[in-house]
């Protein structure tokens, strides 16, 4: 399109003033054929530097206008930054390879017998199918070696940070790039989802949604190229089984388009991404999934049942992780001080208003839509865990993981914004240095808190004092050191937080066991098993206990009780052969130790006993 001398003396007195989109608008042309017109009497060169530097301060990137990419030729301009931020990845978790499997990693990777088999986890657990996937591959490769499933974790998060680099760097410039993707290779906030293997899921499904964001952000920059469209899809459908909680990239992209304007172009083509989706709100609501979720949480976990508040829990969840990504100092697993005092939660409510103030501001001035975008990228990826369902945690620090992208980006506008106002690049480069190397001295540090599990509880202990689950592990932490009577006050304090805790009963009942106090022991057992019917372990225990007392048809009932619970452990099935021999009952016996040996070929213990049931 041809372009007349009005037109063209506008564009040259408004280049540097207006956006592209503005220039567009006021001489009635559309943005492509301004483009064009720019590429012939700008060049390409110039004019991808004007449109990657209109990108910055208050007004909108100009997304329209980002270039077809060769990935070839891009990767080879960009090397320098991407082994930058390779080194700058490992350098920070190098010293967190050799940690031990911790917390949930015992019962989720160590103990779970079908981990070598991810195809038994297509049918039982689907939505969180690449998730074991991988599990079993590492599995069957390197055996139970956690480097090697800590390794995953921090190979995802590497890929997430190579792949914001990469948007950013579409989105705005090369140096944005650089500072946001370094401060999210380095922020100590997310070493939960990355040197914590059963984290990892969220590093994990992070890096699907971004890889599949920027597939999206390839294809509308060419024409809706169907290879990087369909790409995109299926990427989002990895995403999707590997947890639920990948369902919010839709809502991503609709505010993506929303917020660049676009959005009553390209809405059509957010639809298959809806519909994927719902596939799998499907899989989570009829599947089991949530209610399986709601119930692990209060039996394992002894979760109150019910809804949250939201006038509470949205600020406090707001709140504290605002807070934890600008002052990282009090990082734990268990963030239980949940217990504030007026002035405290004022503050909190504070800090959320002017969130949302900003948030809503930014929403009202058109020429702030980016901000928009990122305020709202923070909160979007909040949003499966700010359910008012008692499914999440109120404050988990894996749960910002993606989210804190969001406030990444702002981050680096205001540090480029200071380098603008004071005319020093200098200035902007420094004080990016600063807080690179400070964040990654802390995230060393913390990766030193999962070492092993006497590490991580003495760790929580100092910032969770009121945690019942961490005063729990704590006396679990003495009584592998042989200190019974502080293991002792420990799972008492536990329970003294939380007097339904029956995980806390039952290794109370177990130091008071080994100290000899059988009849303690038994006390607590049964107080287990009333607030938490299924922890077999009680049931074996008391029933060691009542056949040591000398009352064998009850000890039997006891151990029928934990099999009932529990009917593959061949220890169990061991201990009532045991108890029928001892009564004489050699065919029940034999039973039950051919039974054990069917479930364990190789038990050593069921068969020296086999041949007294001849």
């Amino acid at each position: 399109m041809n372009l007349n001398k009005s037109q063209k003396k506008f564009i040259k007195k408004n280049l540097k003033k207006l956006s592209l989109l503005e220039i567009a608008q006021k001489i009635g042309v559309s943005e492509k054929d301004l483009l064009e017109h720019l590429k012939i009497t700008l060049g390409k060169e110039r004019l991808e530097r004007l449109t990657f530097s209109k990108s910055i301060g208050q007004e909108n990137p100009s997304i329209s206008s980002i270039p077809p990419v060769n990935p070839i030729k891009w990767l080879k301009k960009n090397v320098g930054y991407l082994l930058f931020l390779f080194f700058l990845v490992i350098a920070v978790y190098a010293n967190s390879l050799n940690n031990e499997f911790l917390s949930d990693d015992i019962a989720g990777i160590m103990q779970e017998k079908n981990i070598g088999n991810p195809f038994y986890f297509l049918i039982h657990q689907p939505i969180n199918f690449f998730r074991y996937l991988n599990f079993g591959i590492i599995y069957n490769l390197f055996g139970l070696e956690p480097p090697f499933f800590r390794l995953t974790n921090i190979l995802f998060h590497l890929g997430s940070v190579l792949t914001i680099f990469t948007i950013i760097s579409l989105l705005y410039n090369r140096k944005l790039g650089l500072m946001v993707a370094g401060i999210f290779a380095v922020h100590p906030l997310l070493t939960e989802a990355v040197t914590w293997i059963s984290g990892g899921i969220h590093a994990q499904y992070s890096f699907f949604v971004l890889l599949s964001f920027l597939l999206y952000l390839l294809a509308r920059s060419q024409n809706w190229q169907k290879k990087y469209y369909l790409i995109s899809l299926l990427v989002f459908f990895f995403a999707l089984f590997t947890t639920e909680k990948s369902a919010i990239l839709p809502l991503i992209l609709l505010c993506f388009e929303f917020s660049f304007g676009q959005l009553n172009q390209n809405w059509k083509r957010i639809i298959p991404y809806f519909i994927l989706s719902g596939f799998a709100a499907i899989f989570v609501l009829f599947g089991g999934n949530f209610s399986s979720r709601v119930t692990a949480l209060h039996s394992q976990y002894y979760q109150e049942k019910g809804l949250y508040n939201p006038l509470t829990q949205i600020p406090t969840a707001i709140s504290s992780y605002l807070q934890l990504i600008f002052w990282p100092d009090k990082l734990t697993l268990y963030h239980s001080e949940m217990a504030f005092s007026n002035s405290q939660f004022f503050m909190m409510v504070i800090i959320t208003a002017v969130f949302f103030g900003l948030l809503i501001f930014f929403y009202l001035k058109k020429k702030y839509r980016q901000y928009f975008f990122w305020f709202s990228f923070f909160i979007i990826s909040l949003l499966p865990m700010l359910t008012p369902f008692k499914v999440a945690w109120i404050v988990a620090e894996r749960y910002v993981y993606l989210g804190s992208l969001g406030i990444f980006v702002v981050t680096g506008l205001g540090l480029q914004k200071i380098g603008e106002v004071f005319k020093n690049k200098y200035l902007t480069l420094g004080l990016w240095i600063i807080i690179i190397i400070a964040l990654s001295a802390r995230t060393i540090v913390r990766n030193v808190d999962w070492k092993n599990q006497d590490n991580l509880w003495l760790a929580a202990a100092r910032t969770s004092p009121s945690s019942p689950q961490n005063h729990n592990n704590l006396g679990d932490l003495y009584a592998r050191h042989g200190n019974f009577p502080k293991a002792a006050e420990e799972f008492q304090l536990a329970i003294k937080l939380k007097p339904d805790y029956g995980d806390a009963y039952h290794n109370l009942a177990n130091i008071y066991r080994q100290m000899g106090k059988n009849d303690l022991a038994a006390e607590n057992y049964q107080k287990a098993l009333s607030f938490n019917p299924g922890l077999w372990q009680s049931y074996q225990n008391l029933a060691v206990i009542t056949f040591e007392n000398g009352n064998i048809e009850k000890s039997i009932e006891l151990v029928k009780r934990a099999i009932e619970i529990n009917p593959q452990n061949p220890d169990l099935h061991l201990v009532l052969g045991y108890i029928y021999l001892q009564a004489n009952n050699k065919t029940e016996a034999r039973r039950e130790f051919l039974k054990t040996l069917e479930l364990d070929p190789n038990h050593q213990k069921a068969k020296e006993l086999l041949p007294n049931t001849n």
